[in-house]
């Protein structure tokens, strides 16, 4: 396949071509919600454009699943806490977030997939690497960074109260219940429904919060 000239900024796109960047995102998620893991080139197949169409707006697989997790997240990058404390600003985004997490699981699981993927990936490129052996090297790796400044802001009342370092450290406990990598726990493993994974969540999130406090005491 001839190279293509990748489109950069979406924003940018015209009326007809915004539409078919739309339709190719509904097409995978549908696709990734019925438990595929599509390429682009697969993708195309499936939306019945070329692929040098699809790889235009998704130059590669990290870029098509980066495009459909952003725009099932979107409301959720774009939400804002209404509440000044940060017990009350946590319960409000997982009471929120959680909701349209679940709704799009397929796609949120397609993005650990793949992340997981590329870690293997450049493990073997790296034990490989003085041997001649053929192994695809991820050009562009999967970014997945929304959370950061989401539970910074989260917590930003916190920084009145506690010192820095503790501060990162609730955020670092936050991100691992705030994020689809708690479905691999509580769901595969403890075999729990939706509304008892967000119960547990916000449980958690109370103890993480209650025991920065009871540290900063001492």
């Amino acid at each position: 396949m001839e190279p293509v000239e990748p489109i950069n900024d979406v924003n940018t796109l015209t009326h007809l071509k915004r539409r078919k960047y739309n339709l190719l995102i509904k097409l995978a998620l549908k696709m990734f919600e019925e438990g595929a893991f599509p390429s682009v080139s697969e993708l195309a197949i499936e939306a019945q454009v070329s692929r040098a169409t699809a790889y235009r707006y998704f130059p590669t697989q990290s870029d098509l699943i980066s495009a459909v997790v952003d725009e099932c997240l979107k409301p959720i990058i774009l939400w804002r806490p209404e509440h000044t404390k940060a017990e009350d600003r946590v319960e409000e985004l997982l009471k929120f977030a959680y909701p349209k997490m679940l709704q799009h699981e397929g796609a949120l699981r397609a993005a650990l997939l793949l992340s997981l993927q590329q870690w293997a990936n450049e493990r073997l490129i790296a034990s490989q690497a003085e041997v001649k052996t053929e192994v695809t090297e991820v050009k562009e790796k999967l970014v997945r960074g929304h959370r950061k400044q989401i539970l910074s802001l989260v917590t930003e009342p916190l920084r009145e109260e506690l010192p820095s370092e503790l501060v990162e450290k609730v955020n670092h406990a936050l991100s691992i219940i705030y994020g689809s990598e708690v479905f691999m726990v509580l769901k595969d493993i403890w075999q729990l429904d939706n509304d008892n994974v967000q119960s547990v969540t916000q449980w958690m999130a109370k103890a993480i919060l209650n025991q920065a406090r009871t540290d900063a005491k001492k």
